[in-house]
This record gives C-alpha cells, structure tokens and sequence, in this order.
C-alpha cells in the first residue's frame, strides 16, 4: 500500500521558507536604510563643495 503524503509537513516547510525569506528581505531593507543613512550623515558631515554666502555673478 502507498504512503500517504503528510501535507501537514510540506506546508510548514513553505511556511518556514517564507518566513526566512521574508526576513532576509527585512534584512536587507534594514542595512539598506542604514547605508543611506551613513551616507547621508557623511555628507552632512563633510559637505564636497563649500557654501558661499554670497551668490556669484558672472
């Protein structure tokens, strides 16, 4: 006689994958964020070109 399938344990194997992907994601969202946020507080920091009081004409 054939085995049945158990069903039970293949959807809490998708759960399980789903999850852990759904973290990953999170994740990476997370790190993304705080790159931005690094980038934008060196920026902030250590601006790459002056400010001049005064605007130049030509």
């Amino acid at each position: 006689m054939a085995r049945k399938p158990n069903y039970d344990y293949e959807k809490r194997q998708k759960e399980l994958a789903k999850k852990a992907k759904k973290e990953e994601k999170k994740k990476r969202k997370q790190e993304d964020a705080d790159a931005a946020a690094a980038a934008a507080e060196a920026e902030a920091a250590d601006p790459s070109q002056p400010i001049d009081d005064e605007p130049s004409t030509p």
